[in-house]
């Protein structure tokens, strides 16, 4: 509520001033063709040793297609080592096996996806990402394998695959560890298929022999590995780090989600940019790397309501630790179109229908100030464009019937990112899943 009170109070402020405003002339003075940009976009991204790639909704096909074209140049063109996305890590990094060349199943991608059945599985089992795997497979498989780029998930959503599997990839590098891992994570095992049950017993007491046994089971692998190095390969020692690092910010991000507050959301942020800082630090020093998330998580959140609220996330946190010359937080938006979304938690997905940008909304100004798809660098932008304005996030849930103001968020723009990219009209993401 108090954000569609902000949100109304500036849209008000920017809509009553008319078409001639100095913020629609910033506007239209930066904006230029994507078509003629695309170069002068992968440069200005290219110097950053971490580039986040927003969206606005997580069910739009030219969110994907842009940020899969955008990420092959990169790491063709600039040497970026791998890619990290908004999903589990257990599913993706079966993707990461494939576009490195240590699978291949008959089907390519698409066979790997349908095994992708946590909804919302259009959100990385459609057409528009599998084209992306398989044309980052192509380019690998081009290289020397230790030139392979890989491709992560960076979300904390894939505990229970995390559990399930952890002791069995333990399994053959030390039974006695895959054991007691296993004897840990039974803490679990009354929970799994139902992680909100968790949520709602962290009201009744803190739960804290299953945050210890998330702990110790990070501590037990982490020593393993500083004990007997020998036995373990590099990217198998990433893989069991990273799924006992899920399960620990998975387990710290339900226990919290009781309690109300930012500290739900913070823990699942923190995971998404300490991921990120993992991967970097495997690829060696001099690596640079890919986020694709949504814009809520990639746009710093001090340029939003969620600073006001105590809300970070990895857009922040990666200035904050590597220095805002060191990242470039790339925007995307649209006026109108159609998405893939549901009406609820777990409910069918639809085909639904944006309406066209609200007056005084970002996305309206934009399109008044010049239509068109257009990208923005905004890091010498007028200071007029640090006015806060509403801007439009939609997410796996959606009613366009009820988005205004609820889902136009209060934003500073050229704050919040580095470079935006505007699109007059999109459509939906093509699902893989029947």
């Amino acid at each position: 509520m108090k954000h569609a009170i902000l949100f109304t109070a500036f849209c008000i402020c920017l809509a009553a001033r008319g078409e001639d405003t100095a913020f629609l002339e910033a506007l239209r003075a930066l904006a230029q063709p994507l078509d003629d940009s695309r170069d002068a976009l992968v440069e200005r991204l290219a110097g950053a040793d971490l580039v986040l790639m927003g969206e606005a909704s997580h069910g739009t096909a030219e969110y994907y297609t842009l940020r899969g074209e955008l990420s092959l140049r990169l790491l063709d063109e600039h040497g970026f080592r791998f890619v990290a996305v908004e999903g589990d890590w257990n599913s993706i990094h079966r993707l990461h096996r494939f576009v490195t060349g240590q699978t291949d199943p008959e089907g390519g991608a698409r066979e790997l996806m349908q095994g992708f059945d946590r909804w919302p599985q259009w959100m990385w089992a459609n057409e528009e990402f599998a084209d992306f795997v398989e044309a980052l497979r192509a380019w690998n498989l081009q290289r020397p394998p230790e030139q392979r780029a890989g491709l992560f998930g960076i979300d904390v959503y894939g505990m229970e695959d995390a559990i399930r599997e952890l002791p069995g990839h333990l399994e053959p590098v030390d039974p006695e560890l895959a054991g007691r891992v296993r004897q840990s994570l039974d803490c679990f095992s009354r929970f799994l298929g139902n992680m909100g049950a968790y949520a709602r017993a962290a009201q009744v007491g803190p739960l804290s022999p299953c945050g210890g046994a998330a702990d110790g089971v990070l501590r037990r692998i982490r020593g393993h590995i500083d004990d007997h190095p020998e036995r373990w390969s590099d990217g198998d020692a990433l893989h069991a780090l990273q799924m006992a690092r899920v399960i620990q910010s998975a387990e710290r991000h339900y226990r919290t989600m009781a309690w109300g507050g930012a500290a739900s959301w913070n823990h699942r942020a923190t995971h998404f940019f300490e991921t990120a800082q993992h991967l970097l630090e495997y690829y060696g020093p001099e690596s640079r790397g890919i986020v694709w998330a949504h814009n809520t998580h990639i746009g710093d959140a001090r340029a939003n309501a969620m600073g006001q609220t105590g809300q970070h996330n990895i857009g922040q946190l990666a200035r904050e630790a590597l220095g805002p010359e060191n990242v470039a937080a790339l925007g995307f938006g649209t006026r109108q179109g159609t998405l893939l979304a549901g009406r609820q938690w777990g409910g069918p997905r639809q085909t639904l229908t944006k309406p066209p940008a609200p007056p005084g909304t970002l996305e309206d100004l934009k399109h008044r100030a010049a239509p068109g798809n257009h990208v923005f660098f905004l890091n010498d932008a007028p200071e007029v464009l640090e006015q806060t304005i509403g801007h439009r996030a939609a997410g796996v849930i959606y009613h366009p019937e009820r988005e205004y103001p609820g889902n136009y968020v209060p934003t500073s723009l050229s704050r919040r990112y580095d470079v935006f990219i505007f699109l007059e009209t999109t459509r939906a993401l093509t699902p893989l899943h029947p």
